[in-house]
């Protein structure tokens, strides 16, 4: 099973910072995954959306009040500050945080002290540690609303996406997934690239830029063969694999029947993000029982995992590893 660092070692530290990813790698991650999202000057950056307050704090700078806005993003009105109204250079000034500290309260100590990274960053860092650790690193990046940024700023993700990735000397011999939860984007890379692409899926709702479509709908044998067309992986929330009552559901065997990879999202260890029978204590930030949902997806045959915690994921596997053995 494939180990997915979330946003990085977001557990452990402020996510979509070069902290996180790299302590993701040293906790022995396959993948760090970051979020792009794209600067006024057109630079690719990682953040897990556009809107920046949640993650920076850009909200306590008076010198970028007058930046407020309010926009409509795949049909919800999200008001705040926003990546493509900034430049690079402006963008730089701010510092990350935490984004839930009542959960992930220790996070919080490190409020203020990282940049938000670019994504030619994130790849010299991936291969500095490759250099360090002699073992190769993959990128999984997800595009955040290609559809928007084209119809609403005239910004194409993908020709900055693949421009920069041939600038860094990225090609799809590496490792590297690219994932997104709208169609066009990934059947429009599929035409234009030969990297492995992730069609996510969720619960809910369907793509921004198919009003027509549902998740609910793709994710049967016949829209599983259509992603199979365009897409290598199908990226599904965990809460699609199994049933109220815990029973497995047939996603996983629908998918590799199709063709397409499974990797699930998102392992996160506190008790907040558990089903009930995996929480362990009243705490909501307390740590449940991350080796029994791994033995679930395990059992579920699940190709990859995102996972919030990948130092502790990968100690999970190591353990069933070795018992199996």
């Amino acid at each position: 099973m494939l180990i997915v660092a979330h946003r990085g070692a977001s557990a452990e530290r402020p996510e979509h910072t070069l902290a996180a990813y790299e302590l993701a790698i040293d906790r022995g991650a396959d993948y760090i995954e970051p979020d792009l999202v794209v600067t006024k000057d057109l630079e690719l950056v990682s953040r897990h959306e556009n809107e920046l307050s949640e993650t920076t704090d850009v909200a306590s700078r008076e010198e970028f009040e007058d930046r407020r806005r309010d926009k409509t993003i795949d049909g919800q009105r999200v008001a705040g500050w926003f990546a493509e109204d900034f430049t690079l250079a402006e963008l730089r000034t701010l510092r990350a945080k935490e984004r839930i500290p009542n959960i992930r309260p220790a996070n919080a100590r490190y409020n203020g002290l990282y940049q938000v990274p670019t994504l030619e960053e994130i790849v010299k860092l991936v291969r500095a540690k490759e250099a360090e650790t002699g073992r190769r690193i993959g990128l999984y990046p997800e595009l955040k609303h290609p559809n928007f940024l084209l119809q609403e700023a005239g910004i194409d993700i993908v020709d900055l996406l693949l421009k920069e990735l041939r600038d860094l000397g990225v090609s799809a011999n590496d490792p590297v997934y690219i994932q997104s939860f709208e169609v066009g984007v990934l059947q429009r890379l599929n035409q234009r690239s030969d990297f492995k692409l992730v069609q996510l899926v969720r619960p809910e709702d369907g793509p921004a830029d198919e009003p027509d479509m549902y998740y609910s709908e793709m994710i049967t044998p016949s829209g599983l063969a259509d992603i199979a067309q365009y897409a290598d992986v199908l990226g599904a929330s965990i809460q699609l694999l199994f049933g109220p009552d815990g029973i497995p559901l047939s996603l996983p065997e629908d998918a590799h029947a199709a063709g397409l990879e499974l990797h699930a999202w998102t392992l996160r260890p506190e008790n907040a993000f558990l089903p009930p029978v995996l929480r362990r204590g009243a705490e909501e930030q307390g740590i449940g029982d991350v080796l029994g949902m791994v033995n679930l997806l395990s059992f579920q045959n699940v190709d990859g995992v995102f996972t919030d915690d990948p130092g502790r994921t990968r100690a999970v596997l190591d353990q069933l590893k070795a018992s199996a053995q």
